[in-house]
């Protein structure tokens, strides 16, 4: 089967503004994390089973790791499978940008009366691009018309009345909606029958763990001291970031970045390609790590030839205070 890409997710050229270098003796690289850091502000690409809710799960993950705070990066219906990105911590002050990437998912729709296999091909394709929807009645959104892109819609297999599909869209989509539309197009009804999501923007469900792997990394890691089930598991929060186009700075000018400054050009460093103005960015340092997710006030090509001027307009500070040296207090 061939690997799709959500549009947001490709792979992005890093561009050098400017060469500088990183102090061994401040941070440290995201792999090198201890596992009561990860524990401390970590993510999980979890397997969300079918029947309990997503608040259940997450409640059930707190319970598992002896956590203070437990949260997820998108709800999935009860009897929907799947990724489920849930943060630990301090971990969940991040998981709101998640909430905006695109997402995949494998499902069967079920028709109610027989159509031909062209017409139902046909008609798959004309759902790809912009659509518009009213969200189901149970839904916690106002019920309002809304466009919503459709990236991809493949079907995978046709078995009578049940098809198989993939589909990559906008956050926000609704797939069962999608099911009963696509159902009125073909002049025949139809339903969502089973559902599972595969991606959370690169967050894919290859790497997923359930929550008995989860359990028993965390109980190996605590009574034995075991860490390479619990480091499989539970990965540093930049995981969640991978989807986001990335500014990376000098290490003079992170504290600053975490006091709640604006990035401005002079401590640019690297550039990814194809920023534009109003993109959400991630702030990293040399080493790797997030140190803010912010809105760019400049494009790639701006930020690359440009002297001065803010670049990225904080939005959420992600690095404690104090781990850079406090520079920009001098001057």
């Amino acid at each position: 089967m061939e690997d799709r890409i959500l549009p947001s997710c490709r792979r992005r050229r890093r561009l050098v503004r400017a060469f500088g270098k990183t102090n061994p003796l401040y941070g440290k690289r995201p792999e090198e994390r201890s596992v009561e850091e990860l524990l401390d502000m970590g993510m999980i690409n979890l397997d969300k089973p079918s029947g309990p809710t997503s608040h259940q799960v997450v409640s059930w993950v707190r319970d598992i790791l002896n956590a203070n705070r437990v949260g997820h990066g998108g709800t999935l219906d009860p009897r929907v499978t799947g990724v489920l990105p849930v943060a630990v911590n301090r971990g969940t002050k991040v998981l709101k940008v998640l909430l905006t990437a695109g997402k995949e998912y494998v499902g069967i729709m079920r028709l109610h009366r027989d159509v031909s296999e062209n017409l139902l091909r046909s008609t798959f394709k004309r759902f790809v691009g912009d659509i518009y929807q009213v969200p189901p009645v149970k839904s916690a959104v106002k019920r309002v018309r809304r466009k919503r892109r459709v990236y991809y819609l493949d079907i995978l297999e046709i078995e009578g009345r049940e098809v198989l599909f993939r589909v990559g869209c906008e956050a926000g989509t609704y797939i069962r909606t999608l099911c009963v539309d696509i159902g009125k197009k073909l002049g025949v009804g139809a339903h969502l029958q089973e559902l599972r999501r595969t991606k959370v923007g690169t967050i894919d469900e290859k790497e997923s763990i359930i929550l008995q792997d989860l359990k028993d990394a965390y109980e190996m890691w605590r009574e034995d001291g075991y860490e390479e089930e619990i480091r499989r598991c539970i990965k540093p929060i930049e995981r969640m970031l991978d989807h986001l186009p990335k500014v990376v700075v000098r290490d003079s000018a992170v504290d600053a970045l975490c006091h709640g400054a604006s990035l401005t050009l002079p401590g640019v460093l690297e550039v990814d390609s194809d920023i534009k103005r109003g993109d959400t960015v991630a702030v990293l340092t040399l080493k790797g790590e997030a140190v803010m997710v912010g809105r760019a006030n400049m494009s790639t090509e701006e930020m690359l030839q440009r002297d001065k001027g803010v670049c990225v307009i904080p939005e959420r500070v992600i690095m404690d205070r104090g781990i850079y040296p406090a520079l920009w207090k001098k001057g």
